[in-house]
Order: C-alpha cells, then sequence, then structure tokens
C-alpha cells in the first residue's frame, strides 16, 4: 500500500468521512489497487455482491440547441445537416415502443430548442404518461429546466429559484417523475467559462436540484471528467454535491440524490478534439473515488454507453453498482464509431453482471427490485431510495 493511502484506509474501515485533501491524494497516487480495493469495501457494505440495471429507453427529442459547448458534438443549429426535432406522434410511437418491451422507464433529454414552447413539454410528458402509464418519466436537466423556466416567461431574473420552482411544479403535474443528473459538468467557474460559456453555473444547477428535492423529485448526479480540469476541480465538484446531500438530509427533503455518474470527456468531433480525454485507468479511478468522497450517495453508475460493457464490469470492483439500462437509441454520445443505436438486451446485461462475479437485480428508477412476467412488471415497494 502507498504510505499515503494508510490513514484514508483506516478512515474507510471506520466508515469515517474522507476530506477534500483524502480525495486528491486517491487521484494522484499510482496505487490504483488500493483505491479500487477500498471502494469495493464500501461498495460491498452497502450493496453485497447486488448489481443494478434496468429496463429502459433513452429519448433524445432535439438536439437544436441554442448553447455551443466545446465539448459536445451532439448539438446543430437550425438548418444544419443532422439537425432534428420530433413531433408528439413521434414521441407516443416511442413510448408505444417502451410499453410494449417493458420498459419501467423513459430517460428524456434534448437540446435547448430555440423555438418550441413550454406546451412542447408539457404536451409530452401528458402523452407518454397517457400512452404508457406505469412508465416512470425521468426527464430534462437542471440546464434544460432553467431554459423552460425562460421560455415559460417565469421572472427568471428576479426571482431564480422561485420561477424554477414553478416550472418543476407543471411538469410534474403533466407526469414529470425524476431528473438525470447531466449538465452539472465540472463546478469551476475557470473550466466554465472556457469550456461551458453560456451553460448554467454550479450555484443555478444545484439550486434546481435542490428545488427538485424540496418538491419530492429524486435526482441524479454527474461530473464530466478528463478535459480541462484539475484534480482540485474534481474534488470541488464531488464535495459541493456531497455538501448538498447533506442539506437535503438535514433539512428533512422528501427525495435526495440517487446516483452519482461520472462521465468521460469523449474529444472526437467536439471543439476540444485536440485533448487525449481520459485513460482507462483514469475512469477506474473516478468511479473509485467518487464511491469513496461521496459517502451520503447510496449508488455509484458506471454508465456502459459511455464507459463500454467491459470495462464496466471491471467497474462493478472499483464501487460501482449500477450499470444503467438496455437504452436502445442514444444519440449524445457515440463511443467507438457506433451510432444512434446503441442497445444491449437484458440477457447481456445479466451475463456481464454474473461473469463478473455479481448478481443481477433489475431495478426501477427508484432501485426498488423490479419482478416481471414478460413485459409485465411490478415492484417491491418496500426496497428502494433510502430518500
Amino acid at each position: 500500500m502507498d504510505p499515503a493511502l494508510q490513514d484514508i484506509a483506516k478512515k474507510v474501515a471506520h466508515q469515517e468521512r474522507l476530506s477534500p485533501a483524502d480525495g486528491l491524494a486517491l487521484l494522484r497516487t499510482r496505487d490504483l489497487h488500493t483505491v479500487g480495493d477500498l471502494a469495493h469495501q464500501v461498495r460491498t457494505r452497502l450493496h453485497g455482491q447486488r448489481a443494478y440495471y434496468n429496463i429502459n429507453r433513452h429519448l433524445n427529442y432535439s438536439n437544436l440547441c441554442i448553447l455551443s459547448c466545446k465539448f459536445c458534438e451532439f448539438h446543430r443549429k437550425p438548418g444544419q445537416d443532422g439537425a432534428y426535432e420530433y413531433s408528439l406522434e413521434d414521441i407516443v410511437k416511442q413510448a408505444n415502443d417502451a410499453k410494449d418491451a417493458g420498459a419501467t422507464e423513459m430517460h428524456i433529454v434534448g437540446g435547448l430548442h430555440p423555438k418550441l414552447p413550454f406546451a412542447y413539454y408539457t404536451d409530452m410528458l401528458e402523452a407518454i404518461r397517457e400512452t404508457a402509464p406505469q412508465v416512470h418519466l425521468k426527464a430534462f436537466t437542471a440546464v434544460e429546466i432553467v431554459h423552460l423556466a425562460r421560455v415559460s416567461k417565469r421572472a427568471i431574473r428576479k426571482d431564480f429559484a422561485g420561477a424554477v420552482r414553478a416550472v418543476l411544479e407543471d411538469l410534474v403535474a403533466a407526469g414529470l417523475s425524476s431528473m438525470p443528473g447531466g449538465g452539472a459538468e465540472v463546478f469551476d467557474d475557470r473550466v466554465h467559462d472556457e469550456a461551458f460559456r453560456g451553460k448554467i453555473r454550479s450555484d443555478e444547477w444545484l439550486t434546481v436540484h435542490r428545488t427538485a428535492h424540496e418538491l419530492g423529485l429524486h435526482t441524479n448526479a454527474t461530473m464530466l471528467y478528463g478535459h480541462i480540469e484539475s484534480p482540485e476541480d474534481r474534488i470541488h465538484h464531488l464535495d459541493m454535491l456531497r455538501q448538498e446531500q447533506d442539506h437535503a438530509i438535514a433539512q428533512g427533503f422528501p427525495a435526495r440524490f440517487q446516483t452519482i455518474i461520472p462521465l468521460p470527456f469523449f474529444p472526437d468531433g467536439s471543439e476540444l478534439q485536440h485533448l487525449p480525454g481520459p485513460s482507462g485507468v483514469e475512469n477506474l479511478r473516478m468511479i473509485a473515488v467518487a464511491r469513496l468522497m461521496l459517502d451520503n450517495i447510496d449508488h455509484v453508475k458506471a454508465f456502459w454507453i459511455m464507459q463500454t460493457l467491459p470495462m464496466t464490469q471491471i467497474m462493478l470492483d472499483y464501487g460501482a453498482d449500477d450499470v444503467d439500462g438496455t437504452v436502445v437509441w442514444y444519440d449524445i454520445t457515440k463511443v467507438g464509431g457506433s451510432d444512434t443505436h446503441q442497445e444491449v438486451t437484458v440477457g447481456s446485461l445479466r451475463s456481464a453482471i454474473c461473469e463478473a462475479g455479481y448478481t443481477p437485480i433489475e431495478r426501477d428508477t427508484l432501485y426498488r427490485e423490479v419482478h416481471r412476467d414478460g413485459a409485465a412488471w411490478k415492484v417491491s415497494e418496500a426496497a428502494g431510495v433510502t430518500g
């Protein structure tokens, strides 16, 4: 063991909170084996040999976006080759496909469309809810929520939190059940201004999620790493998420962050394509460090779309307990020349988990165990999130 990790190992054994300095030591050590072993201890204490997956469908309703983030290959401008937006008829068809496949969740995100009215988003949720009433709607990043507050003509400059709350209440009434964690990127103003100019900053992202938690919407959290950020920026980001979760717990909010999803940056096709992106070793390290630092967030997801399924198997030994789901269609990131049809079968997910030495557990969005008979399914109400 690297001597710099000995005190950290004692803290982990005694379930003591790690400091930001501890986090930096974990990022800088060459002793990756010990970092992974410590994260595995925490993962095993929380989840035993269970590894979660779900049957889900991703819906990217439009790639038109008013922003031009340097890291993003997804966005298009009106009239640009490859630009698209879905009609409500298209979306209803997707909802029917999800229902027929037995999906428990639709994960819905898109670009900040320059012209779609607020009614498009509420109509979308209502149409999906009517078509597939049992399917959980996890939709809209914090960045999209702020955009929708502006689109809906709320007085966001005078009362940011109030405008966000009003929009979330309208979306909940239309069928919104939880929120994904996208748009967080890295909580650092320097990095933000260089790579994500025009996007909401950390205080606004956290305000959106705090408001969602107050309203009873569970959310996820992400961090995009491996571009122009520093190790200190990564730990600062994780510490801010940990503090926000502490606040939700202390205030007794009905919901909180469910899972952290470290997302590696893929440079291909973006304005930052001159950067190498993170290595496989760095991806393993970030999963492990996220598990060790975020002692108050129950789950760590290795998103197989961005990590690859073979790497995800290894990440189950480095602190991850969730591999995400069947996905089917995903347009945000394309790894290794893949196209928008990115799908794995339930059999492939379960086999990958078993091959890695874990027990596959199908979950719904709230981490309740799913019991199914073909496309028909129900959940175990006793299990799930602790919020």
